[in-house]
């Protein structure tokens, strides 16, 4: 049962704050935090390949699949249709 000042976004949030805390404490975490925090050469690696995957799924995205649908049809009734049928083939 709750009381007065307890509501339930105040024990989602001391909820979430526990499980943040936990996975903190868990020593497989701190293992690969302090691997990373110790790495010089790695950390220039991971930069690049983040880089490299912004540049697939956000840039590849705008300017080479552009959204067929929308450009094609006027309403989402034609979409869904369009869509309905390509399946259905």
């Amino acid at each position: 049962m709750q009381t007065k000042n307890s509501t339930p976004n105040n024990n989602v949030k001391s909820y979430l704050i526990k499980a943040v805390q936990a996975i903190g404490n868990n020593k497989i975490v701190r293992f690969y935090v302090d691997g990373f925090k110790s790495m010089t050469i790695g950390k220039k690696l991971w930069l690049i390949i983040f880089i490299k995957l912004f540049i697939f799924f956000v840039l590849l995205k705008i300017f080479f699949f552009p959204n067929y649908l929308k450009t094609n049809f006027k309403n989402d009734t034609e979409r869904s249709q369009h869509v309905i049928e390509q399946l259905t083939k």
